[in-house]
């Protein structure tokens, strides 16, 4: 059985902020794939099940989870979904958003530091480790030095970028099964890519 957590904030307000990227990319996962997931209240978190089937026909059991106890406290969830269903960690992806990597680049790594992201400092102390993996999704830094980093985050994309979402999103989705099906090296390999997305340009208000 495999663990994906998309990160977010729970709530209209937050709904297309960049920080909301993870919780974005399982929502669109379902709709590309033609989908009506039932999301249902279970330890602190929304969880929709599916099964993900191989060329070979293999299917793999998924719980797909968004925490629903804000950004600062997401590890409360998935603890409490890792220990009930007894899950390996090999079997844990995280989908979250990511300052360092341009807008539409992604990075799939493991066993790295939080870097300043408060969902993963919380799974990790959670936990009492970071040797899981990540499914990195650029949201680029701000274009200008006057944003303050956590309004950034809590912007919503820009009218130029808006358009390249799906496909982005799209993009997540296939690595995403690709980390069920292949493992973490050969997934970490192909989708490991640039951003070529177009840089927000919008100052701050």
């Amino acid at each position: 059985m495999f663990l994906v957590v998309g990160l977010g904030n729970p709530g209209a307000k937050y709904l297309l902020n960049r920080h909301n990227i993870g919780f974005m990319a399982l929502d669109r996962y379902f709709e590309s794939a033609g989908g009506r997931p039932t999301w249902k209240e279970e330890r602190k978190a929304l969880v929709a099940r599916a099964k993900i089937t191989g060329p070979g026909g293999a299917a793999h059991d998924v719980i797909f989870v968004k925490p629903q106890t804000f950004m600062n406290l997401s590890g409360e969830s998935v603890r409490a979904l890792m220990d009930f269903y007894k899950i390996d960690l090999d079997h844990l992806l995280v989908v979250h958003d990511e300052l360092d990597i341009p807008y539409g680049a992604i990075r799939v790594q493991r066993n790295r530091g939080a870097g300043g992201h408060n969902g993963l400092k919380s799974i990790n102390e959670q936990l009492g480790t970071q040797d899981y993996t990540r499914l990195k999704l650029g949201v680029g830094k701000p274009p200008d030095k006057r944003w303050d980093i956590a309004n950034w985050v809590l912007s919503n994309f820009f009218e130029d970028e808006a358009p390249h979402l799906p496909e982005f999103l799209d993009i997540a989705g296939d690595a995403i099964e690709s980390f069920i099906l292949d493992g973490f090296q050969k997934t970490a390999t192909r989708f490991t890519r640039d951003g070529v997305m177009p840089v927000a340009q919008e100052p701050p208000k």
